[in-house]
């Protein structure tokens, strides 16, 4: 069988991870400290991220509040930049609400999107007053009976779905349909209205996938749902458009579509893997053809972040960019961004556990971690890890792939074949660059009793220093 090298995909690399990654001792010495695998995160790229949408946002004079996608990942220590920095937090839990009240952030900085709010948590925010998105007609009869029985009243926003686009809706399963939702909030609030209890304040959506042209379409419908609630009375402070935009984890394009290109050979032709077992990261074959498109984060992007929501918001409608219609009818535009706030804000590190040959000839490289501590609904994390090893030296590459602590045949850290300067040995690093986002925390379990990964906040001052994340009040 023609042998394949495994295609390149460089990342993008902080000036503060490749002076950390430099330094095996100290690394290793958080190891013996904390265990292995370790999470670093640094709070200084996830600040310079926020100044960066708060400075587009500045130059076209809209008024907008950006809220940090907590679920996002786990540290409290971006809450508290969230915090200093003046921006908010969206919640999806009641554990997440309460950590954002214990470390000081304001109610009207927190908002609650949590996919099931049940009583304990709609009762929360009722107590300490944090703004809900209701997202169905339980979901309304459960937080309303809760404000009459203790007395209150409350902000909320409704969540709307059902966007028109190329003459289709677009599908989601959370919200209120944007042709009903008008009718929604008109025959239910009031002072003499099912819901009198609600203060209408916003609308907010979230869509699936990364399309620009998507939200800016859902975001002209929004504004028209706004229009015929103002005909009606209600008038709509903010809409949030939600999260889900694009960051930029490649430095070549060129990589980017050749990685792609070498796939499909090797899944089509005689060459050599480079995914583990020809596995096809989510395509279909039939009768020696492709299905469908890898289900993998697009991790190459031209536009991303605050020029991502920039092209969003200079679209036109009517004549008129979009931005300009939200500052004519005096509405905030939210964003809830998650994996773009996190960019270059962590990295996960573990240790080399054992080298061994599999049944057909394929060097495993055992890591002292599971695949749920480095792992999202992406097939795979399409990014070269950063080998760090004890003792570099002259070697001929080594291909490997990493597998996991579970015990089970498809424990695979990547699925994607690695290329290494050189043999690893016992007890060298191997570092995950960029996993503050979605990587460490949304799937990641405590399987076997394995411990958690420790998540360490680092900073430079004479030298660099780490302590744990849960010790930050």
């Amino acid at each position: 069988m023609p042998n394949t090298t495994p295609p390149k995909l460089t990342p993008i690399v902080h000036p503060w991870i490749k002076e950390i990654t430099s330094d095996f001792l100290l690394i290793n010495s958080w190891l013996d400290n904390y265990g292995s695998p370790i999470n670093l995160l640094n709070i200084h790229p996830f600040r310079q991220n926020y100044q960066r949408y708060n400075d587009m946002f500045s130059r076209y004079r809209l008024n907008s509040t950006v809220f940090f996608a907590r679920k996002a990942n786990k540290g409290k220590c971006f809450v508290k930049a969230a915090k200093e920095c003046g921006f908010g937090v969206d919640t999806a839990s009641l554990n997440e609400m309460k950590e954002c009240i214990e470390l000081g952030l304001s109610p009207e900085k927190i908002t609650v999107t949590a996919a099931v709010k049940n009583r304990e948590l709609l009762g929360y925010a009722i107590t300490n007053r944090i703004p809900v998105i209701v997202d169905n007609w339980d979901e309304c009869d459960l937080l309303h009976q809760l404000l009459v029985d203790m007395n209150r009243t409350l902000q909320v926003g409704f969540r709307v779905s059902g966007f028109e686009y190329g003459g289709e809706k677009l599908y989601s399963r959370f919200g209120f349909d944007s042709e009903e939702i008008c009718e929604t909030i008109t025959s239910t609030m009031g002072d003499s209205g099912k819901y009198h209890k609600f203060r209408y304040h916003g609308l907010h959506f979230h869509l699936n996938g990364y399309s620009i042209p998507q939200r800016a379409g859902a975001l002209s419908q929004t504004l028209d749902v706004a229009d015929a609630l103002a005909n009606n009375g209600f008038r709509t402070r903010y809409i949030d458009i939600g999260g889900g935009i694009v960051m930029n984890y490649l430095a070549s394009s060129e990589e980017w579509e050749n990685f792609h290109k070498v796939l499909r050979d090797s899944l089509l032709t005689e060459v050599d893997e480079i995914t583990f077992q020809k596995d096809p990261l989510g395509m279909v074959k039939v009768d020696n053809k492709l299905l469908g498109e890898p289900k993998v984060y697009p991790y190459y992007n031209e536009v991303f972040q605050d020029r991502f929501v920039e092209a969003i918001l200079t679209t036109a409608k009517e004549g008129a960019p979009l931005y300009r219609h939200l500052i004519d009818r005096d509405i905030e535009l939210r964003i809830e961004p998650g994996r773009s706030l996190l960019d270059q804000s962590g990295i996960t590190i573990a240790r080399v556990a054992f080298r061994k040959k599999d049944a057909e000839g394929r060097t495993l490289v055992g890591l002292e971690m599971n695949r749920t501590q480095m792992f999202s609904s992406s097939a795979d994390y399409l990014l070269d890890p950063l080998f760090i090893p004890q003792h570099p030296k002259p070697g001929s590459p080594t291909e490997v792939y990493f597998v996991g602590a579970y015990c089970l045949e498809q424990e695979l850290i990547l699925k994607r074949k690695i290329s290494l300067p050189q043999y690893p040995e016992i007890g060298d690093l191997i570092c995950f660059v960029n996993t503050a986002g979605y990587m460490m925390h949304f799937y990641e379990s405590e399987a076997h009793r394995f411990d958690l990964a420790r998540n360490l906040v680092v900073e430079k001052t004479s030298g660099w220093q780490a302590f744990p994340d849960e010790e930050i009040i």
